[in-house]
């Protein structure tokens, strides 16, 4: 009987033993690092929603032009906090897709370029979206400059007449992704535009889904450049190669749909210091859609209101 409760006790020892062992391996950063999807998700909502509730089949299908789908941030049980941003963003997209043919606006950018934050750039912005087509007459800086990009035309490159005595020179064409294009921009011209902006932010929060430590926080009723607007921000607490920034916002039109405003920041260099802006887009401020822009609104070479000497 004693050789029988030792050989009990010894068992039991090995289990208590094994399963000790796996709380500390689990406990390890290294493991930790490999098993982010692990965590419980946390969700910070600040404010109720008050749209609509979406149906599954209703978010999930397209929208026809005499369809307008709601936007809904409900997060379901057991979701992932991201999934509900994912929906909207593809809500968006078929808006944009579907009901805003083009659009203008005063576009405001900010960026980090080579660890130096810039200035605003302020720059009268003409998008159409098929085919995809756009034009900027600078506002501040470089006052003057012109830049026109169509898709599918003049070998790939787009159009630029400079600002001030280099506008003598004439129009030049230039690769968007060359350096003399790229000189002060964080992104090319092909990137441009709300669609553009769209597809990016649902890329990078899709993968993003796939782990956790992931704080998701609603701001309904914001106002940016007189608009109405849901804020969603999403923060990373902890820096991960898994994740791009340390937090986002995004801006939501009430009305459109559509993002009209993007922030985002790196990790704080010191701990406990701010994050830091990495770059912010702006498209609201005299936002107009669906202005019947033609081939013609982008043309450099015929179009006598644009790129005039």
């Amino acid at each position: 009987m004693k050789s029988k409760y030792t050989a009990t006790f010894s068992l039991v020892l090995s289990t208590c033993a094994a399963a000790a062992l796996q709380l500390v391996i689990a406990a390890s950063p290294a493991w930790a690092e490999k098993k982010l999807a692990e965590p419980v998700y946390r969700v910070a909502t600040e404010a109720t929603v008050s749209a609509p509730l979406a149906t599954d089949q209703a978010a999930a299908a397209p929208a026809s032009p005499a369809t307008k789908v709601p936007l809904d941030f409900t997060q379901k049980p057991g979701e992932h906090p991201l999934a509900p941003v994912l929906r909207n963003l593809k809500i968006s997209q078929d808006e944009l897709d579907n009901n805003i043919r083009d659009y203008s606006c005063t576009f405001a950018k900010r960026e980090q370029i080579n660890g130096q934050l810039g200035d605003y750039q302020y720059i009268l912005l003409k998008v159409m979206h098929q085919p995809f087509s756009v034009y900027m007459s600078f506002l501040k800086p470089y006052t003057g400059r012109e830049v026109a990009f169509v898709a599918g035309q003049n070998d790939g490159k787009m159009v630029v007449l400079e600002a001030g005595f280099t506008r003598l020179v004439g129009k030049i064409n230039l690769d968007p992704n060359g350096t003399r294009a790229m000189d002060g921009q964080r992104h090319p011209i092909t990137d441009v535009g709300i669609r553009n902006l769209t597809a990016k932010l649902y890329k990078m929060w899709d993968a993003e889904s796939k782990f956790a430590e992931c704080e998701v926080t609603l701001k309904p009723g914001k106002k940016v450049e007189g608009r109405t607007t849901t804020m969603v921000q999403i923060v990373h607490p902890i820096a991960r190669q898994n994740f791009k920034f340390n937090a986002a916002r995004v801006f939501f039109d009430d009305e459109l749909k559509i993002p009209v405003h993007f922030d985002a920041f790196s990790w704080p260099v010191q701990a406990g210091g701010d994050p830091v802006l990495e770059e912010s887009y702006t498209y609201a401020k005299n936002l107009k859609v669906n202005n019947n822009f033609t081939a013609r609104d982008f043309d450099s070479n015929n179009n006598p209101e644009i790129f005039k000497k």
